[in-house]
């Protein structure tokens, strides 16, 4: 597996969450990240290495993709030539994706380019004119006539009709989850257990949209805190605090910064909330319905509305603060029972057959494809 870094992030720990359980199946796991940043534990018999781009030329940028293209290529041929060639290569993130896209030692019917999130949300939604063309052009340069897997079909329906990529062939695999792993940890000590708080956990990032979060817990009038988990930059964070300030909120409002684990958190939480404009897949929620906790989400493009099926859909607002609270309100007094919840879709040893299948699938439609043209 290739990923641009280990910060504290979704696809960060869907990285090392299927890392863990290829490896409990007997399979050889290598990580290849391509900065040295890692916010999370790495499961023990894994291959990691971190290849770093030491280039201070000043034109490194107009070169960085292909020379850290070349980077990888060495890295992975004195990989092979120990280990043996790897049987399935899977690229996280888009700057990854960049840089698998020109190496030359991996081959294209085992390299598939895992999508984590909608795209035209993450990387068009502010473009305009020439700049939005371009940027369609670039994508579509990294992804077309590839293997994509995506965690879910919007994501993958996204790429296709708002980017303009045509895929070689497609597979819909969501986010793995350790059950049992998130229940042990979710058991450890968390300093607000026994009192009603309201949570939100994610990265500091203009589409989680906190600025709707704390308008809609404004405008809800519940009184229990507001506790965020996760991190941003120094300028994000105190643009919130100013924000709660501004809302009359500050002193509900508690920044608990990031957590490597935030179960204990999430398991006692009154209720979760997503206040995002889009979520490829949407990994807090499972997490969340997992550990007993109530959850309120944004019906924002890619997975919550997946997820948030049945009596769970009550908890689905408008992508708006009124919408948001109006669900806050509804979800704190009248919450859904979650106690027959069947989550097995989502285990871990249920996601990684799909992703072991993978070499098949690209196998079967080569031969497919073959006969076809004889």
């Amino acid at each position: 597996m290739v990923i641009d870094g280990l910060p504290g992030g979704g696809a960060e720990k869907v990285v090392l969450t299927l890392a863990e359980g290829f490896i409990s199946q007997g399979h050889q796991v290598s990580i290849f990240s391509l900065r040295k940043v890692c916010d999370y534990p790495i499961p023990a018999g894994v291959d990691y290495q971190v290849i770093l781009d030491r280039c201070s030329a000043p034109w490194r940028k107009l070169t960085e993709t292909m020379r850290r293209a070349r980077l990888l290529d060495a890295a992975v041929r004195q990989s092979e030539a120990r280990q043996g060639r790897f049987d399935l290569v899977l690229s996280h993130l888009h700057k990854t994706d960049r840089i698998v896209r020109q190496t030359r030692s991996l081959d294209d019917h085992r390299t598939w380019f895992c999508l984590h999130g909608v795209f035209s949300a993450s990387y068009l939604a502010r473009k305009r004119g020439f700049s939005l063309w371009l940027k369609r052009l670039k994508i579509r340069h990294v992804y077309q006539r590839r293997q994509i897997v995506g965690v879910s079909q919007y994501v993958i329906d996204d790429m296709v009709q708002q980017v303009g990529v045509q895929p070689l062939r497609t597979k819909v695999i969501p986010n793995p989850f350790d059950f049992t792993r998130i229940h042990q940890l979710a058991a450890e000590p968390c300093s607000l257990a026994g009192s009603d708080y309201l949570l939100h956990v994610g990265r500091f990032h203009e589409t989680k949209r906190h600025d709707r979060l704390l308008e809609a817990y404004a405008r809800s009038g519940i009184s229990a805190p507001l506790v965020l988990v996760g991190q941003g930059s120094e300028k994000a964070t105190q643009k919130l605090r100013e924000r709660a300030s501004k809302l009359g909120i500050a002193d509900r409002v508690r920044f608990e910064g990031f957590h490597c684990n935030p179960y204990p958190w999430i398991r006692h939480a009154r209720l979760l909330i997503v206040s995002s404009d889009s979520e490829g897949f949407g990994n807090v929620l499972i997490e969340a319905l997992s550990c007993g906790t109530p959850v309120v989400s944004t019906n924002c493009p890619g997975g919550p509305r997946t997820i948030l099926s049945g009596d769970l859909a009550r908890g689905l607002a408008e992508m708006n603060a009124a919408s948001l609270a109006a669900k806050m309100q509804e979800i704190y007094a009248r919450p859904p029972e979650l106690h027959d919840l069947d989550l097995s879709i989502y285990s871990l040893s249920v996601i990684c057959q799909q992703y072991l299948q993978l070499p098949q699938v690209a196998e079967a439609s080569f031969l497919t494809a073959q006969h076809v043209s004889d």
